[in-house]
């Protein structure tokens, strides 16, 4: 059975940024958003549009303007600052440059909130900071220098650190930023296990949307005029997306799951095949600006090609032609040069 218990709650929530001499400058108003206990949710939106502005108001790093903030049902303006460290976690997009500082070092300092004046570790702490390590898989790398490792192991590292820090909720910013598709993949899938096997609330922005939709409960969607939110299947189905960008020759394609260029299409091609050599097929002649036909009769006047799946092959047949091909990239050459003819 779901858990329906709101750990974070946005009410009618106004934020922006201070300006010396006056009020400051409103950036998005009367936003209503819920974060559910063992959630993983995404924030998306262009550059510029407030995500981590928002990020930095919910963990309490800067004020807001009207509305309210609710962390596990208690205003955010109610919590002591060492109370709400314990019980929120922030990692930033900002890289950590600190000489002589060991993996093990950094992710050591998320246990500030539960150490004395002194800061020394207990046997609990050091026992965090261990499952932390393995969770996040950087065992043997306890004592490299943060310096001296990669972007992806430096992010594990950041996120080893709120997990020995040992909250209830987890916020990002851009967390993949930066990164190779491998390292982005497995950074969030990280985060969807720590959500659904720890019962974490982890809110991340991104602009990785590919990758929000296969392993997000819940994305935040950040729009001009509106911020919405939902499953990312339901935004898809209602359109949402497709107001994500205001770029004419960019669009999201429904069925796909993901935005697609917009390409003239000219000359029509009727494609015969099935499973993946059809898709993909399908893909590399609407890359090169052919429009594609599965459902016609093969008697028509287009081009018809059949895909041999065993191999598979290619056999392009027209009234006055009948050409094999062993690749996509010797068809597609085949086309773009009688295209141009």
């Amino acid at each position: 059975m779901a858990n329906d218990e709101k750990v974070i709650s946005a009410d009618h929530l106004s934020i922006g940024y201070p300006i010396k001499g006056s009020t400051g400058k409103i950036i998005k108003k009367d936003i209503c958003l819920n974060a559910m206990k063992g959630e993983l949710v995404a924030m998306i939106g262009g550059n510029g549009v407030g995500k981590s502005t928002l990020l930095r108001t919910l963990i309490g790093f800067q004020p807001f303007f009207s509305g309210n903030i609710f962390i596990k049902g208690l205003a955010l303006n109610n919590y002591r600052e060492k109370e709400l460290a314990k019980i929120m976690s922030f990692v930033s997009t900002e890289t950590i440059h600190v000489s002589n500082l060991t993996v093990y070092d950094l992710i050591a300092l998320g246990r500030y909130p539960y150490t004395d004046w002194s800061g020394r570790l207990t046997e609990e702490d050091r026992s965090k900071v261990d499952e932390a390590i393995q969770m996040v898989g950087l065992k043997g790398y306890e004592d490299r220098n943060v310096n001296f490792i990669s972007d992806g192991e430096r992010q594990k590292t950041m996120i080893a650190r709120t997990l020995a820090q040992d909250t209830d909720i987890i916020l990002l910013d851009e967390p993949t930023a930066f990164l190779d598709l491998s390292n982005k993949c497995e950074i969030v899938h990280i985060l969807h296990r720590l959500a659904y096997e720890r019962g974490k609330t982890i809110l991340f922005s991104t602009h990785d949307l590919s990758i929000a939709i296969a392993e997000c409960d819940k994305i935040w969607l950040m729009l001009e005029q509106q911020v919405k939110e939902g499953s990312p299947e339901d935004l898809i189905l209602d359109g949402s997306f497709s107001s994500l960008f205001h770029n004419k020759s960019l669009y999201f394609d429904t069925e796909k799951g993901d935005f697609r260029i917009l390409k003239e299409t000219g000359q029509k091609v009727i494609v015969k095949g099935d499973g993946a050599p059809l898709n993909w097929t399908i893909k590399a002649l609407e890359r090169i600006g052919f429009e594609i036909i599965t459902n016609a009769d093969s008697k028509t006047d287009h081009t018809l090609l059949e895909i041999e799946s065993s191999y598979p092959s290619w056999f392009l047949k027209s009234s006055e032609t009948r050409e094999k091909f062993n690749s996509l990239y010797a068809l597609c050459r085949y086309l773009m040069d009688s295209k141009m003819e």
